[in-house]
């Protein structure tokens, strides 16, 4: 199952297994159950290198920068955004208790952009995968086409991370 919480340009708030999440932050926020645990799920979410393999119109992954527990920190892709290929910087964060976090250094295709993943283990089994992104292209896009490639970004990763994870 597949929802869409709540879309562009309101406040953030999704609700999971009964508690309040919000997001201070103008994006996309979905949601799907996964039929894997939270840390396989986790695991195949920070495989960046294989994300070409799943990630729809993701071509190149480069880990330029990994902590001191392997993670990536700072990462480079190359992406087909249909209209054009893009490619930026994401700088990985690691403070959320039950997922990560990322922001991208501003480049040539992407102004700014922020986003998270958030795995919520579920009582009856699996796991709801959240998924908030807003970005901000540098260059000129309609608000609508914005908001419209917001949601298809975050719904295809949804799906292709659920298959990869529950293929795992």
């Amino acid at each position: 199952m597949l929802a869409i919480v709540s879309i562009y340009p309101t406040m953030l708030a999704i609700a999971s297994t009964g508690e309040d999440i919000a997001m201070a932050m103008e994006g996309t926020v979905q949601s799907i159950e996964v039929s894997a645990d939270a840390q396989t799920i986790y695991e195949v979410a920070l495989d960046l290198d294989a994300y070409p393999d799943w990630a729809t119109g993701v071509k190149e992954v480069e880990i330029e920068e990994e902590d001191e527990h392997g993670r990536p920190v700072r990462v480079s892709f190359v992406a087909d955004a249909m209209i054009k290929e893009i490619s930026y910087t994401l700088l990985y964060r690691y403070d959320l208790d039950d997922g990560f976090s990322w922001s991208a250094d501003p480049g040539r295709d992407i102004k700014a952009m922020e986003g998270s993943y958030r795995f919520v283990d579920l009582e009856e089994g699996g796991t709801e995968v959240l998924y908030a992104l807003k970005v901000e292209p540098a260059f000129t896009v309609p608000g609508f086409l914005r908001r419209q490639a917001e949601k298809q970004i975050v719904s295809n990763a949804l799906r292709g991370l659920k298959k990869r994870a529950e293929s795992s």
